[in-house]
């Protein structure tokens, strides 16, 4: 399984995020333009991951993400963990849009 910085991924042009944590996570903080799909749907949603790029996962600190990595890669998708998840990202200082969903 392949992990990159939160600032190696916002250093890629055009990086596809996949956030799987759950809504009211999102509701906390969130990355503006992340694709959310919760772990718990990864499955039933796979069709909506592309195949065609690489996807960069992150989750709150990195734990459900690498799941999410491992169950992609099986799948035939070039996927790579955000070390550290969303709290890494802040962290870094890289932006993060806090509170209520727009």
């Amino acid at each position: 399984m392949r992990s990159l910085s939160p600032t190696e991924v916002h250093a890629t042009d055009d990086a596809y995020l996949i956030d799987v944590r759950e809504a009211a996570e999102l509701e906390q903080a969130r990355i503006d333009g992340a694709h959310h799909i919760p772990l718990g749907e990864l499955v039933a949603r796979l069709d909506e991951v592309p195949r065609d790029r690489t996807v960069y996962v992150l989750c709150h600190v990195g734990g459900r993400s690498a799941q999410a990595v491992v169950y992609l890669e099986q799948q035939g998708v070039d996927a790579v963990n955000v070390d550290g998840g969303i709290v890494g990202w802040y962290r870094e200082g890289l932006p993060v849009e806090l509170g209520g969903a727009s």
